[in-house]
């Protein structure tokens, strides 16, 4: 994808991360990351700047909650869906899928009308 793409991912990065931890259920910033890279083929490659300032907004708003972990001495913070945050998934990701189809009929080319009609 262009770097022109990134436009387009940073409308989508809530209803990306909202998707993940719907099928996954707890996720941390780097399993994020990486599950974004594989599930595109590398296409997408989510930043942890792109990411950080997305999963803060989601936890502000009620979506997800946090739990800090201890793995190899280190603290790891794993995201969660709350009740309200499964919603907003499922609400989020049907809007975007409507807004797909919407757009694939945008770009198909126009029918040519003939000057009889």
């Amino acid at each position: 994808m262009e770097p022109s793409g990134n436009e387009f991912l940073r409308g989508t990065l809530k209803t990306i991360v909202l998707k993940l931890l719907t099928e996954r259920g707890r996720m941390y910033g780097y399993e994020i990351t990486q599950s974004v890279k594989e599930r595109t083929q590398g296409e997408v490659v989510l930043t942890f700047g792109a990411l950080y300032p997305v999963l803060h907004k989601l936890q502000q708003e009620g979506l997800l909650i946090t739990e800090s972990v201890e793995v190899d001495g280190r603290l790891r913070k794993y995201y969660t869906l709350t009740p309200r945050g499964n919603e907003t998934a499922l609400q989020k990701v049907s809007d975007f899928e409507r807004f797909v189809e919407v757009m694939k009929h945008l770009l198909q080319p126009a029918p040519v009308l003939s000057m009889g009609q």
